[in-house]
């Protein structure tokens, strides 16, 4: 191997969900990979890795992210929340209450996306949510039972 070629790695700092962790990375490690990988947040699924599926789910400053086509060069400095940072929220025990989980590949992704999706538009229209839920596939539930947690907890804020 020519030492020329040797791809080179860069120190880091990640502001998850609310602490900065230091990772090493290149310049072609995926946000995904680098979150599960050095970080050890596994909440965020490797599936698709063409951002149509929406398992790799974070956010970043607030909006919903596909972490399987961001940089982790291009997040430092910019908050960015998990699944992990989002335990017991209003969503995830929504999503409980109303059995919108089946096998739970999908359940983070979808979890976070929703957590935005009401922070951001908190009387959101139905057509709203359809187009959000669009951005997350499930294959196991057919998305009533999500609708539904979304739709209660959207209700609770009015």
């Amino acid at each position: 191997m020519n030492i020329k070629n040797k791809p080179t790695k860069k120190v880091i700092h990640l502001h998850v969900n609310g602490e900065t962790h230091e990772a090493v990375v290149r310049a072609s490690d995926t946000l995904l990979c680098t979150l599960r990988e050095q970080l050890g947040l596994t909440g965020a699924k490797r599936a698709c890795e063409d951002g149509d599926c929406g398992a790799c789910t974070v956010l970043v400053n607030g909006e919903p992210t596909h972490s399987c086509l961001s940089l982790a060069v291009e997040v430092v400095n910019k908050p960015i929340t998990t699944i992990e940072g989002l335990l017991n929220s209003p969503v995830q025990s929504a999503f409980v209450d109303h059995w919108a989980i089946q096998c739970g590949f999908c359940t983070p992704g979808f979890i976070v996306n929703c957590h935005a999706l009401i922070t951001n538009h908190p009387n959101a229209s139905e057509e709203l949510v359809e187009e959000w839920l669009q951005s997350n596939i499930c294959r196991c539930t057919g998305y009533q039972e999500i609708r539904e947690a979304v739709n209660n907890l959207l209700q609770k804020s009015q």
